[in-house]
C-alpha cells in the first residue's frame, strides 16, 4: 500500500525488525528435532548462519572456529588478512586507536595493496582445517581474484558491494560481468547486497547460487546516514523471497537469499527467517566472540574508502567464546548469545520442522511488541530494556 508524501509523490511503507511479531502456531514441535541446515551450492552448513567478511569479525582463525561449529566465516579478500603477514598486530593497532583516530588510521591501514599469494594462502589454511572456505570481494577484484580462489580450493566465492545490480551503466570503465563470471567459476557465487524484487530476480535468472539482502543496517556501517539509501530488513527479505519463490517456480532453481545486518539478537534472526530468508549473515554479534580478530572493536566494509567512508568502528566488547554466542549456555540477558538455540525454539514455538516451513509463519505488524509490559526491564536498563 502506497501513500502519498506530496503532490503526485507515492512512497511505500517498509518494515524493520522491530515493528514486527511471529504469531505462534497452532500446533508445536520438539526444538532439538528441527531442522536448520542451509545448502549453498554444494556446500552444506548445520546452522544458516555466516560470519560477515569485515576484517573485526574474520580472520583465517575465526573462520575455521565458525566452521567447526557448523557455520561459515567469510573472509575479505580485499582485507587486512591479504595485505599483511601479521593481520592480527594490525587489527590490534585500530582497536587501540581513539574514536578521532579511527578511521584515519583505517583508511592508512588500508593503503598498502593486496598481495595475491596470500589469497591462496589463506585459503589453503582454512581448508586444512577441513572446513568450508568462503571469500569475499568486490566486483572491480572479482576476475581477478576468482581463478586464484579456484586453484587455492575456496568452496564458495563472494561477490559483495553496497549496492549490486545485473546492469551497470559505465563508459570510463567496463562493467563487471555478472552472468560470464558465474558461468566462468566452478564454484558457487554468492553476490549482493540488494533489497528489491526487480534486482534479486535479473541476479538470479543470471545464474548466482545465492544473494545477499541489505543495504544499510549494519552495526558499524553508516551508508543510510551518507547516502541515504536503504529499505528495512523486514520489506527487503520479503520481497527478494518474494523473487526467489517464483524464479523456483518457473525455473526450478532455488536460489537462497540470505538476510545480511540489522540483526543484533536471536529474536531479530528468527524474524529474517520467517520473513523468507534462508539464512543469515551476522557480524557485531560474532565480533563481540572472544575468537574474533577485532578484540571487542568492529568496522563496516567500507569504512577503509578513500574519498567517502560509509561506515564507522564501533566498540561492542568481548561477551563470551563463539560457542557461547552460537550454542549458549547464554550468560546475557539480552538474546545476545545461543542464537542457535533461540531460531530452534522459535522453528518449535511456530510448529516448523524446516527452515522452509519457518518461512510461512504468520507474521503481525507490532510496534509494541518490545516495550509492552517491559517497564521495569526499561527502568533498570536490563534484558529487552538494554537498548
Amino acid at each position: 500500500m502506497a501513500f502519498f508524501i506530496g503532490r503526485d509523490r507515492e512512497a511505500r511503507r517498509a518494515y524493520g525488525f522491530d515493528e514486527i511479531a511471529l504469531v505462534p502456531g497452532d500446533m508445536t514441535v520438539n526444538p532439538d528435532e528441527v531442522d536448520t541446515t542451509l545448502q549453498l551450492g554444494h556446500v552444506k552448513l548445520e546452522i544458516p548462519f555466516l560470519a560477515s567478511a569485515m576484517d573485526g569479525v574474520v580472520d583465517a582463525e575465526f573462520a575455521i572456529a565458525m566452521g567447526k561449529l557448523g557455520g561459515l566465516g567469510v573472509l575479505n579478500l580485499d582485507g587486512i588478512s591479504t595485505r599483511y603477514d601479521k593481520p592480527r598486530e594490525v587489527v590490534s593497532q585500530i582497536a587501540g586507536a581513539s574514536p578521532e583516530e579511527a578511521t584515519r588510521l583505517v583508511q592508512e591501514m588500508y593503503r598498502p595493496p593486496v598481495v595475491e599469494y596470500r589469497i591462496a594462502e589463506r585459503i589453503k589454511q582454512i581448508k586444512a582445517a577441513g572446513v568450508p572456505c568462503a571469500i569475499s570481494t568486490i566486483p572491480q577484484n572479482a576476475e581477478k581474484y576468482g581463478r586464484i580462489a579456484m586453484e587455492a580450493g575456496a568452496d564458495i566465492f563472494v561477490v559483495q558491494s553496497t549496492v549490486t545490480t545485473v546492469r551497470h551503466k559505465a563508459t570510463k570503465y567496463t562493467p563487471f560481468d555478472i552472468a560470464k563470471f558465474c558461468k566462468e567459476m566452478k564454484i558457487p557465487v554468492v553476490v549482493g547486497n540488494c533489497v528489491t524484487y526487480s534486482v534479486a530476480m535479473e541476479l538470479m535468472e543470471v545464474g548466482v547460487s545465492g544473494l545477499l539482502i541489505g543495504v544499510g543496517p549494519g552495526a558499524a556501517c553508516t551508508t543510510r546516514g551518507v547516502l541515504g539509501l536503504g529499505v528495512p530488513q523486514v520489506t527487503g527479505t520479503v520481497d527478494c523471497a518474494a523473487a526467489r519463490d517464483f524464479h523456483f517456480k518457473r525455473t526450478g532453481k532455488y536460489v537462497p537469499i540470505i538476510t545480511d545486518g540489522g540483526m543484533s539478537t536471536g529474536g531479530d534472526i528468527c524474524k529474517a527467517i520467517a520473513c523468507g530468508s534462508d539464512g543469515v549473515m551476522v557480524g557485531s554479534a560474532f565480533a563481540r566472540a572472544k575468537e574474533a580478530p577485532g578484540q571487542g572493536f568492529h568496522w563496516g566494509m567500507a569504512t577503509p574508502h578513500a574519498n567517502l567512508p560509509r561506515g564507522t568502528r564501533i566498540q561492542v566488547g568481548i561477551t563470551g567464546t563463539l560457542e557461547e554466542i552460537l550454542y549458549g549456555p547464554s550468560r546475557l540477558d539480552d538474546g545476545s548469545q545461543n542464537l542457535v538455540g533461540a531460531l530452534r525454539t522459535c522453528m518449535g514455538s511456530v510448529g516448523a520442522s524446516t527452515m522452509r516451513e519457518m518461512q510461512t509463519t504468520e507474521i503481525i505488524i507490532a510496534p509494541s511488541i518490545k516495550t509492552e509490559g517491559k517497564i521495569f526491564q526499561k527502568a533498570q536498563r536490563i534484558g529487552m530494556g538494554k537498548n
